[in-house]
C-alpha cells in the first residue's frame, strides 16, 4: 500500500498541476514519469554542453552557471520541459572549467542543488564541475587488471585511506591522500615495509576502500584540511564524484579524479584489485540532499505518518524500489566500474536495498566483467519495505553471485560484538563448535545441523574484524580479564587462521596482521586520527605476527582445497573429524579442488593446555603448518600444545 493511500489527504510535495494530480507516492508516478534514457546529467563536448534533469514535480527549471566553485552569483539559464518529467538545455561553446547547479520551482519554492549525476564537483561538492574526463586520465591508464578466476580466490584487505599513511612514522609523503597509497619504497620504524609495499607483501588480492565518493561537508570540510578532522565517510553527498579531502588540491575538480585513477592504476600494477565501499542505502541528510531538493518525497522511504523511514539509523532510508532511484544506483555502480576500473563493490547495509536492484547490479556487472565482486552487509533490517523484497541474508537464495558478511561466524569465533565481555571460541567459551563449523563450510547447507544463508561459498564472506565495532585485539582484551598478552596473541592468530582456511571469501581488516588496537574505542567513525591511524610502530613490534598473516595467505593460495568452488564440492570433500571440546578438526580429502596434497587435516585448538587427537587413517601425515605447536605426530595420534591452528597433509 502506498503512503498516499494510508494518509487522510494525499501528499504531493509540490503543485499537483506539474504532475496531473499524481502524487510522488502513487505507483502511477513511476508508470507515468520514469525515464529510461541514458543522457541524464551533463554531456560535455568542446562544442556544446547538454544538460538533462529529471524533475517531474518542478513547474520551472534552470541551469545556473558559475565561473568558480565559490562564486556568489551565477548565470540563470531556463530549461525546457520534455517528456516524462525531463528538463533539457543545450549551451553552445566550450564550458570547460565552469561550474553548474540545477534550480527548480516546486510549488511556490525555488530549490538549488548539485546535479545528482555530477561526475566532477567543486570544493565540498556543492556544485557540479564541467570538464573533459579524458583529460583526467593519468599517463598510464589501462583497463588491464590482475587475474581472478573465482570470488573465493580473493583475499580482501579493508582499508581507510587516511588510516594508512597519517602516522608520523609511515614514511609516506602524501599523508592521508590518494597518492599516499600509490607510493612505493616507503619504510617505517626499523626499516619495515609500509603503505603499498606492506599490503602487496602480505599477498592479499583486493584492497577494499572505505568510502571514496564525495561525502558530506559536516564530516570533513575540504576548505579546512589543515585542521584536525576524521570521518569514515558513510554519509553520501555526491555519489559519482570522488571525495576531495584525499586530493592534493580539492579546489581543482580534475585533480581528485586524476589522483584516484593514479592510485587505482598503482594498485593494479602491484597485482591488487580495488573494491569500493558504496553507501546507497541512505543519504547524509534526507532534507538537504540534492535528491530531495530536486524531486521532494520521491527518493526516500516514508512511514505511514509521513516521517522518514530510518532502518539505517542514519535518519533516512533510500527508496531503492522506486524506478528512478534503482536506475540511479545501477548506473552509478556501472559508472565507477567503467570510468575508474573498480573491481568490486561492498554494499553498506545491503539489507535495506531491494532484491531487484541488487539483481540488476549483478546482471549488468556480469556484462562488463563477471570477475567484479559484489559483497554486502545482508543484515535483516527494519525498514518501510516488505522483508521479502530486501537483499538480506534471508533472501540470499535469490541473490546469486552476491556475497554476505557472515556475522554468525564472526561472533562464534571472537564472541558477540554487542556483549563486550563475552568471549568466543578462541576465548574458551564452550558450545560454539557447531557455530564455527557453519563458517568453515562457507555458510552453505552442509548437513542437518550445519548451514546458514549461502547456496554457494561465493555468497559467504568470513571475517572476525572490520572497521565497525572493536578491533579483534580490543575485543579479546575486554573479554579476557586476567589473561596474559601472550595468550591473547595466540587467540588472535588462531582467529585469523580460521578466516584464512575456511571456505568462502576471506576478509581481513587493515592492521589485523599486527593486532591493531583503537585503545578500546568501539565506534571510531569520527574519533581522532590518533585512534584510527595504522600504527607503524606497533607493526614494527609485531613483525612475527605480520609474517604469520603472510604465511596464512600463502597457505590459502597454495592449496585450492581451502577455496572450493561449489557447495557440492564442500559437502563431498570436507569431513569433520572427532575432536575434544574446545577444538574443531576436519579433513579436506581426495585432492579437494585439485589440491596437490591428497588429504589435508586442519585443527583449530582453543585449549590453552593443548590437546591430543586421533587422526583418520588416510596415510602418513606430515606437518604443513603450525609445527611450533606440534609436540608429536605419529601414526594415528596428534599432540599439540597451546592455542592455534595446525595443518597436516598426506601427499600424493
Amino acid at each position: 500500500m502506498s503512503v498516499q493511500k494510508e494518509m487522510k489527504e494525499p501528499i504531493y510535495y509540490g503543485d499537483p498541476a506539474a504532475t496531473d494530480g499524481i502524487s510522488v507516492f502513487d505507483q502511477d508516478f513511476d508508470d507515468l514519469f520514469s525515464y529510461d534514457g541514458d543522457d541524464l546529467g551533463l554531456s560535455y563536448t568542446p562544442v556544446q554542453s547538454a544538460f538533462c534533469l529529471w524533475a517531474p514535480t518542478a513547474l520551472e527549471a534552470e541551469v545556473v552557471l558559475y565561473e568558480s566553485s565559490q562564486e556568489a552569483e551565477g548565470e540563470h539559464l531556463p530549461m525546457t520541459r520534455d517528456v516524462r518529467g525531463v528538463w533539457r538545455l543545450t549551451v553552445a561553446g566550450d564550458l570547460d572549467g565552469k561550474f553548474y547547479t540545477y534550480r527548480v520551482r516546486v510549488g511556490g519554492q525555488w530549490n538549488e542543488a548539485a546535479d545528482p549525476y555530477a561526475r566532477a564537483v567543486g570544493v565540498n561538492g556543492d556544485r557540479g564541475a564541467i570538464l573533459d574526463l579524458r583529460k583526467t586520465d593519468p599517463e598510464r591508464w589501462t583497463d588491464e587488471k590482475p587475474p581472478l578466476a573465482d570470488p573465493v580466490d580473493a583475499v580482501i584487505y579493508e582499508l581507510h585511506l587516511r588510516d594508512l599513511s597519517v602516522h608520523p612514522a609511515s614514511g609516506i609523503t602524501h599523508k592521508g591522500q590518494y597518492l599516499g597509497l600509490a607510493e612505493e619504497g616507503t619504510r617505517g620504524p626499523g626499516g619495515i615495509l609500509t603503505g603499498l609495499d606492506h599490503i602487496a607483501g602480505l599477498g592479499v588480492t583486493h584492497v577494499q576502500l572505505l568510502p571514496i565518493y564525495d561525502y558530506a561537508t559536516e564530516s570533513v570540510d575540504e576548505t579546512r584540511l589543515s585542521q584536525p578532522h576524521y570521518n569514515w565517510g558513510y554519509d553520501p553527498k555526491n555519489y559519482n564524484a570522488p571525495e576531495g579531502s584525499y586530493a592534493t588540491d580539492p579546489y581543482v575538480p580534475g585533480v581528485r579524479i586524476r589522483e584516484l585513477k593514479t592510485m587505482i592504476q598503482a594498485l593494479h600494477d602491484r597485482g591488487l584489485r580495488v573494491i569500493m565501499d558504496v553507501v546507497y542505502n541512505h543519504v547524509y541528510d534526507g532534507f538537504r540532499v540534492n535528491f530531495t531538493k530536486l524531486v521532494p518525497g520521491y527518493y526516500l522511504r516514508y512511514k505511514p505518518d509521513g516521517s522518514l523511514s530510518n532502518g539505517s539509523g542514519c535518519g533516512n532510508d533510500v527508496a531503492s524500489e522506486r524506478l528512478m532511484m534503482s536506475r540511479f544506483i545501477v548506473e552509478s555502480v556501472l559508472y565507477w566500474a567503467r570510468e575508474y576500473h573498480i573491481d568490486g563493490f561492498r554494499f553498506d547495509l545491503m539489507g535495506l536495498i531491494d532484491i531487484e536492484t541488487m539483481q540488476e547490479v549483478r546482471r549488468r556487472l556480469d556484462e562488463i566483467d563477471p570477475s567484479i565482486l559484489t559483497i554486502g552487509e545482508g543484515w535483516i533490517m527494519d525498514t518501510e519495505l516488505d522483508p521479502s523484497r530486501l537483499a538480506s541474508q534471508s533472501n540470499a537464495d535469490v541473490l546469486p553471485g552476491i556475497g554476505h558478511f557472515n556475522d554468525g561466524f564472526r561472533d562464534a569465533v571472537k564472541g558477540n560484538i554487542f556483549r563486550y565481555e563475552e568471549p568466543g571460541f578462541i576465548g574458551g567459551k564452550g558450545g560454539l563448535e557447531q557455530a564455527v563449523k557453519t563458517g568453515i563450510t562457507g555458510g552453505v547447507v552442509y548437513g542437518q545441523a550445519t548451514g546458514q544463508f549461502a547456496d554457494e561459498p561465493q555468497q559467504c564472506v568470513n571475517f572476525v574484524e572490520c572497521h565497525d565495532n572493536h578491533t579483534m585485539w580490543d575485543k579479546i582484551v575486554l573479554s579476557s580479564e586476567g589473561i596474559s598478552d601472550s595468550r591473547r596473541e595466540a587467540m588472535h592468530r588462531l582467529a585469523s587462521a580460521m578466516v584464512l582456511t575456511s571456505q568462502g571469501i576471506p576478509f581481513v581488516h587493515a592492521g589485523q596482521e599486527f593486532m591493531r588496537t583503537k585503545d578500546g574505542v568501539e565506534n571510531s567513525y569520527k574519533s581522532p586520527v590518533e585512534i584510527n591511524r595504522m600504527d607503524w610502530e606497533r607493526c614494527a613490534a609485531h613483525t612475527s605476527d605480520v609474517a604469520y598473516m603472510r604465511r596464512l595467505i600463502a597457505l590459502r593460495k597454495a592449496h585450492p582445497a581451502f577455496r572450493l568452488r561449489t557447495a557440492e564440492e564442500i559437502r563431498n570433500r570436507l569431513i569433520f573429524e572427532r575432536s575434544p571440546a574446545g577444538t574443531v578438526a576436519y579433513t579436506l580429502r581426495d585432492h579437494a579442488g585439485g589440491d596437490s596434497a591428497k588429504h589435508l587435516y586442519v585443527l583449530y585448538n582453543a585449549n590453552p593446555d593443548g590437546a591430543s587427537l586421533s587422526l583418520p587413517a588416510l596415510g602418513e601425515w606430515s606437518i604443513l603448518f603450525g609445527d611450533e605447536l606440534v609436540t608429536g605426530v605419529a601414526g594415528d595420534k596428534l599432540a599439540v600444545r597451546g592455542l592455534g591452528m595446525v595443518v597436516l597433509a598426506v601427499q600424493a
